[in-house]
């Protein structure tokens, strides 16, 4: 299947490149910020990911193998357009992409940065339970958009953004977003269709960093269980943060993913908290 996708640079494109994967509801222009910063080193290369930003979705998209189908097409374009290996950063749904990504051509990274993601849910009960509750989610977009942008950032893991001096600017870039798109987005690309990433994190070839908000415990307890599976990754704790760590603290991240993608060796550590 040809999923169609919108890719936008920003730096000269025959620098070394880092690809950038945006989360649910987001574009390729939430990472800008960071790669104005980076450009005068790095190609930045910034994908609006399916039913996101500019990118659309097949009219007869099936759920079933969606999510493999646009790791597959990333990687096609990624060979396209870059002399692999390149770097990765992949913020929650992006990061699930990112880490599929890496697990399944290893040859186009180098390195990869992971934010507040997962390798997805262990059983089938679990993703079906999962595609139960983000079918209902998808009603709520379509029906009202704005209603459901209120929830999704009353969620917990929300808390440490909504108290964010750019808060109200990231909402209403949200409501931006097309609902038709977002709602057949998360049906499609939903963790509850994502396959299990779990048993292949033992063969990993690619040295990474799991980034994980001090305040998302849920994903602070996911982080801890991916390092001690996968082989020659780290994990790093921002404190006072939440799920959106690349946004309540941008310098940190910065610095933490600079020095990762810049390291001449990788080693494996697990923090205390």
């Amino acid at each position: 299947m040809n999923i169609p996708l919108h890719i936008t640079t920003v730096g000269d494109t025959t620098l070394p490149k880092i690809v950038f994967l945006h989360g649910f509801l987001g574009s390729g222009s939430d990472w800008l910020s960071f790669a104005e910063r980076l450009k005068d080193r790095w190609c930045c290369v910034l994908v609006d990911l399916p039913g996101h930003g500019e990118s659309g979705i097949p009219e007869h998209a099936e759920s079933e193998g969606f999510f493999m189908q646009t790791v597959e097409t990333l990687a096609g374009e990624i060979r396209r357009f870059s002399a692999v290996p390149c770097m990765l950063v992949g913020y929650s749904m992006g990061g699930r992409i990112g880490l599929a990504l890496t697990l399944r051509h290893p040859e186009l990274f180098s390195r990869a940065v992971i934010i507040s993601s997962s390798p997805g849910l262990r059983t089938e009960e679990e993703r079906s339970a999962r595609r139960k509750s983000d079918e209902g989610i998808a009603r709520k977009i379509e029906r009202n958009f704005g209603g459901f942008i209120e929830f999704w950032y009353n969620q917990p893991l929300f808390a440490t953004l909504k108290s964010h001096a750019l808060f109200h600017e990231i909402e209403s870039c949200r409501l931006q977003g097309s609902p038709k798109k977002l709602a057949q987005a998360l049906r499609l690309l939903g963790t509850g269709n994502q396959p299990s990433l779990w048993s292949e994190l033992p063969d990993n070839r690619v040295p990474m960093l799991f980034c994980i908000g001090e305040k998302d415990s849920k994903y602070v307890e996911i982080g801890r269980e991916m390092v001690k599976e996968y082989p020659g990754s780290s994990l790093d704790f921002f404190e006072r943060c939440g799920h959106t760590l690349h946004i309540e603290a941008p310098e940190r991240f910065l610095e933490s993913m600079m020095r990762t993608i810049e390291a001449r060796s990788f080693r494996s550590e697990i923090p205390d908290t």
